[in-house]
């Protein structure tokens, strides 16, 4: 029996599975809803918000919201649009993020966007915080100035035990994503350009890697974060 149920995104009825995530459906039906924070196949956490969408008329995260049948959807409407541009603004204002010196430039999901949503200056003063970088570790750098605690490489990033080498560490405005130095002094070259891989921005770098990738042949510099989504309709 099939569990194929039906429902709407924008007016457009689409169809998935019952249960599924509603942000993976919705690109299952060339259906772009971006995110920072998920990872397809790990258990969501709804950390950053730019999923957000209005379902049956209330706000809530499609990463983390399950189908249900006969839902209607509203994800490309101006305020979801708004509520998503406030998001990416207040990332580039809580922290440092200088995208042409980052050697993650056009390979960064924030970044991404920024450019998506037509960011041009953010409406929110910056608060030019000083998070520091920690370079201690024998194969990865980790530049707190640029994360935006998303989870990502808490979530994936584990040892061969299952131990995660990233985890939070403080409180509040304090909160950093804090690396085992025991686990990371282990990492294999492998694992560390996986770390600097899921991490959306240019938080996680593998030393001596930066900048391998030459302009226009990076992700985003040809075909704009979401088009490949998109391009499935």
């Amino acid at each position: 029996m099939s569990n194929k149920i039906k429902f709407k995104i924008d007016g457009v009825t689409c169809e998935a599975e019952k249960g599924q995530y509603i942000v993976d459906a919705a690109w299952e039906n060339g259906i772009y809803i971006p995110t920072l924070c998920n990872i397809p196949g790990i258990k969501p956490q709804g950390s950053c918000r730019i999923c957000t969408v209005n379902i049956n008329g209330r706000p809530m995260t499609a990463c983390t919201t399950p189908l249900l049948d006969g839902m209607e959807i509203e994800n490309d409407i101006p305020e979801i649009r708004e509520i998503r541009k406030a998001i990416i603004e207040s990332l580039f204002v809580e922290g440092n993020h200088f995208c042409p010196a980052c050697e993650k430039s056009g390979n960064c999901m924030l970044q991404a966007l920024a450019y998506r949503f037509q960011m041009m200056a953010p409406r929110f003063p910056y608060s030019f915080p000083v998070k520091g970088v920690d370079a201690s570790h024998p194969k990865i750098i980790k530049d707190q100035n640029r994360c935006i605690l998303c989870k990502r490489c808490i979530k994936s990033i584990k040892d061969e035990d299952g131990k995660s080498i990233f985890a939070f560490y403080g409180r509040g405005h304090k909160l950093r994503v804090h690396v085992d130095p025991e686990l990371a002094d282990k990492l294999t070259d492998e694992l560390a350009q996986k770390a600097m891989d899921v991490c959306p921005v240019g938080s996680i770098l593998v030393k001596e890697k930066g900048f391998d990738v030459p302009i226009g042949k990076r992700a985003y510099d040809n075909v704009p974060i979401g088009s490949d989504i998109e391009g499935n309709k």
